[in-house]
């Protein structure tokens, strides 16, 4: 990893036509709200906005006058979709050489920047080839066009075969209290082994999106938990994640401002190793084995 990033990424998935469509002046002041939180990371994909969100943030970022250096861009690849925007029957993935140089070139043109600070593949395809993929990275790597690469959503044999061809240095993966498989399945674990770097999108999960028996236990418990941390549940939530020994890396999709400022108060919290457990144990619904 040559990259350093800060320590919440913000989520660009909902800032242009899929959710908020934000306005060009409304997303370049969004970049500076970010960047006065300390959050200098900003996660994209091509698909984003049916291949229109990163454009936009191009025009904003440059609107912005903020230095390149100032920020870091993540972008994805791989995923065919459906849109008015792409020529596709059907959606499917694409990681031949020539469709991954091209996505990270059309990114690099749509974000008007030279270069990737991470590059990502989206989603495996059964179809895809280490060797392949190999020389696509080393051909954008050797080009100066993107500086480290990963995966997203891989498991961690999926990630063993683009591996063994490849260095693999981030892999983006569902983590939250109420997605807490990855800690179980092997998928955190092969990450600190293979020194990756995990990052986590919908880091806050179904607490707030879903009436359920166990969001409703999560709730019971956050009420408490809350007033003993003096923060919001949703820090509560986030900094939950950060706290396992992997080095999570959280992507947080709001774009409200009080919000993101208190995304600065995650670093303070200093858990109860039984509180950790709680939260671990209202989702479940059952005491650990």
């Amino acid at each position: 990893m040559k990259t350093k990033l800060s320590s919440v990424i913000a989520g660009t998935m909902n800032w242009g036509v899929w959710d908020k469509n934000l306005s060009e002046a409304e997303m370049s002041n969004q970049i500076l709200i970010c960047l006065e939180n300390k959050i200098t990371t900003f996660d994209h994909a091509d698909i984003y906005g049916g291949y229109t969100t990163e454009a936009a943030f191009g025009e904003a970022f440059k609107q912005s006058k903020i230095n390149r250096s100032a920020i870091q861009l993540i972008t994805k690849c791989g995923i065919q979709h459906l849109s008015d925007n792409r020529n596709n029957r059907i959606k499917h993935y694409d990681y031949s050489k020539e469709y991954i140089v091209w996505s990270a070139e059309n990114s690099l043109k749509n974000l008007q920047t030279d270069y990737l600070d991470v590059f990502l593949l989206h989603r495996p395809s059964p179809l895809m080839q280490a060797d392949e993929i190999a020389e696509a990275v080393e051909k954008l790597n050797k080009e100066g066009k993107i500086i480290d690469f990963g995966l997203s959503n891989f498991t961690p044999s999926q990630t063993d075969l683009i591996q063994q061809k490849t260095k693999v240095s981030y892999n983006q993966i569902q983590f939250s209290a109420t997605h807490f498989q990855p800690m179980l399945d092997g998928s955190l674990d092969h990450m600190q082994v293979h020194n990756i770097r995990p990052m986590a999108w919908n880091p806050l999960g179904s607490v707030f999106r879903e009436d359920s028996e166990q969001t409703r236990r999560l709730k019971k418990v956050l009420v408490r938990l809350t007033e003993k941390y003096d923060v919001g549940a949703d820090i509560l939530l986030i900094s939950w994640i950060k706290h396992h020994p992997s080095n999570i890396i959280p992507v947080a999709g709001t774009v409200n401002v009080a919000r993101i400022q208190q995304l600065q108060k995650i670093e303070n919290i200093k858990w109860d190793i039984e509180d950790w457990f709680e939260i671990w144990t209202e989702s479940m619904g059952n005491k650990v084995p």
